[in-house]
């Protein structure tokens, strides 16, 4: 399948894993490389910039095929060393950047001075509009059933896609809600050039992430995910469990007196107690409404190559069967 995407990035099939805190590691990417997709590697999941290159070489011994590495710009009184992370980007030789959170704009210009394509996650039409202004090469736009923060406009990918389609000149991917054929068909009906997908490729062999993770995920229901945070104006979507219930009654409880101190033993620094050594409740962990969709666990190449024969079988077979001739 060609789209504007796989040009972008060299890729066979228009799909690219998500940056994920503590899944996108090496084994991912290059699995979802390797089946034709881009991977991400998370960057600040690694704890410094030594750490990040040294996975973009271990990633590079697992595969010759396109990947990226996901680097998020977070408000914080005590920053990441984001130019230290862009200098091994840079070093490693990757060709892809997955930007999120804040404005990436002050470090656009020495990623496109190396050649660095750049997709920046957006959550409202206004925001993939200003990533278009200042030069991003794509966008990823996410639905309000994503995993993670979706925002705070809550709007869902059937308004979102074709309003974006309406708006943009640049390339655009469909993310949240996205885990098979089906969800490929539909968002390039929408005007995405490919989708993007983050909880569905938990579910997969290849996750470097605790089997309990992998459970959870099949033995959700769409009905199963929580907004937490909302009262911050910080929304993300979880996975429910007995963490993310106390979170959710110490907000009914403090309502606008809440602070993030207050919840802090909920969200704080909980991602390796859960992704590595499987402790299911002990906090929030972002997972999307799109656990409903998922039945089973995968090899990455199972799963992008049953993605792809689905999504022509929709497309060349029923929607075509559909025109009168």
């Amino acid at each position: 399948m060609k789209t504007r995407i796989t040009e972008l990035f060299g890729i066979q099939h228009p799909i690219i894993q998500g940056g994920m805190h503590h899944v996108g590691y090496a084994e991912l990417a290059s699995a979802v490389a390797n089946a034709g997709g881009l991977g991400m590697i998370t960057a600040l999941t690694q704890p410094n910039p030594e750490a990040l290159l040294n996975e973009i070489r271990r990633c590079r011994e697992m595969t010759d095929k396109p990947f990226g590495v996901n680097l998020t710009f977070l408000p914080s009184v005590t920053p990441p060393d984001y130019p230290g992370y862009i200098r091994a980007i840079i070093e490693g030789g990757v060709k892809a950047v997955e930007t999120a959170g804040n404005n990436p704009q002050k470090y656009l210009p020495i990623l496109k001075e190396h050649d660095i394509k750049v997709i920046h996650k957006c959550t409202a039409v206004r925001h993939a509009l200003k990533a278009q202004a200042i030069g991003c090469d794509a966008v990823s736009v996410d639905g309000f059933e994503c995993g993670g923060h979706p925002g705070e406009d809550d709007v869902p990918n059937f308004i979102l896609l074709p309003r974006a389609a309406d708006e943009l000149e640049i390339p655009f991917v469909a993310s949240g809600g996205m885990a098979d054929g089906r969800s490929l068909a539909a968002a390039l009906a929408l005007g995405a050039e490919g989708m993007n997908m983050g909880t569905r490729f938990i579910a997969t062999r290849e996750a470097p992430v605790h089997e309990n993770v992998k459970q959870a995920i099949v033995a959700a229901s769409e009905l199963d995910t929580r907004l937490v945070m909302r009262p911050l104006r910080n929304t993300e979507r979880v996975m429910t469990n007995a963490a993310v219930e106390r979170l959710l009654e110490k907000e009914r409880e403090l309502g606008s007196k809440l602070t993030f101190a207050d919840i802090a033993a909920e969200v704080a620094g909980v991602y390796p107690r859960i992704m590595k050594t499987g402790e299911m409740d002990a906090g929030a962990w972002s997972c999307g409404m799109v656990a409903g969709l998922i039945n089973d666990i995968p090899t990455v190449q199972e799963l992008i190559d049953r993605i792809m024969a689905e999504a022509e079988t929709i497309i060349r077979q029923r929607l075509s069967g559909m025109l009168n001739n």
